[in-house]
């Protein structure tokens, strides 16, 4: 009896550490086998989208994995879809800012209406164009792949980018931009730069969001996770830095508070693993 106890109590640990720091929530249904961005909406659910090559299209998820809708998002196209941010108001902004050769010149995030108070199947979007004033090669010398883009959030009327690194040799650095949250055609201005670690596998940025109460900025990585605070919107790389190891290394491409201390990630699906909903609380 002693040793089927042992048996059992070893086998749960090795459940647990699959999922390291993170509390499993559901298995994602699979139309987000390749989810890159998630909204809190109400009730309990979230709203995802796919990255590229998927429909152009949001999908509300309760916590039990199931698809309670899916809005086509019109006067949008999905070419590489990355992350999602959301105001005060439940406006959500899709970042269409995947650009992995660092080649394209159509950036844009697409701004939706409050989707949980659509009623029909669709929902128009307009488009905040922009660009990147240092990036004047397309693409740039394989050290200066900087300009993809994985990691928005909206604080105070305006949308803040992280940039993902892709440069070889990789050092980690990740650029950091502000643009309107509004119609329009910008370019980006330049707030400075963040790196974050320096191992390719893990340190390049996925997803950012920040806190209700505008106190807490997150960013995630594929295992890892940096929690910005003490300081200043405009600066926010340069205030008091707390760098947790989630202790897993799936493909984490998705972050949102769920509330100030409790946050919602998730992962794409990697052959076997992965396609998960995850809690993890600071």
């Amino acid at each position: 009896m002693t040793r089927y106890i042992a048996i059992l109590l070893f086998s749960f640990l090795i459940s647990c550490s699959n999922y390291g720091q993170l509390t499993y929530i559901t298995k994602l249904p699979k139309k987000l086998k390749e989810n890159s961005g998630m909204a809190i909406g109400k009730n309990s659910t979230v709203w995802f989208v796919n990255d590229g090559g998927n429909e152009d299209k949001i999908y509300q998820i309760n916590n039990k994995g199931k698809i309670l809708k899916e809005l086509e998002v019109k006067n949008a196209k999905n070419k590489d879809w990355e992350d999602m941010a959301q105001d005060k108001d439940g406006n959500v902004y899709i970042a269409d800012t995947g650009n992995n050769a660092n080649k394209r010149k159509d950036l844009v995030i697409y701004k939706i209406p409050d989707p949980d108070k659509e009623k029909g199947d669709k929902i128009k979007a307009e488009q905040i164009e922009f660009s990147f004033p240092e990036q004047r090669k397309f693409p740039p010398k394989q050290k200066n792949l900087l300009y993809d883009t994985e990691a928005i959030f909206y604080a105070k009327d305006s949308l803040y980018l992280i940039t993902k690194n892709r440069s070889h040799p990789f050092n980690g650095n990740a650029l950091i931009y502000r643009i309107p949250a509004k119609k329009g055609n910008y370019k980006a201005t330049y707030l400075g730069e963040f790196i974050a670690c320096t191992d390719f596998s893990t340190c390049k940025i996925t997803a950012a969001d920040i806190s209700p109460d505008g106190k807490t900025i997150a960013l995630l990585g594929y295992g890892k996770l940096w929690l910005f605070t003490n300081f200043n919107l405009s600066n926010f790389f340069e205030g008091e830095l707390n760098t947790i190891d989630l202790g897993v290394r799936t493909q984490l491409e998705s972050i949102s508070f769920l509330n100030n201390k409790t946050l919602l990630l998730s992962d794409e699906q990697l052959h076997k693993s992965g396609r998960n909903l995850y809690s993890f609380s600071f």
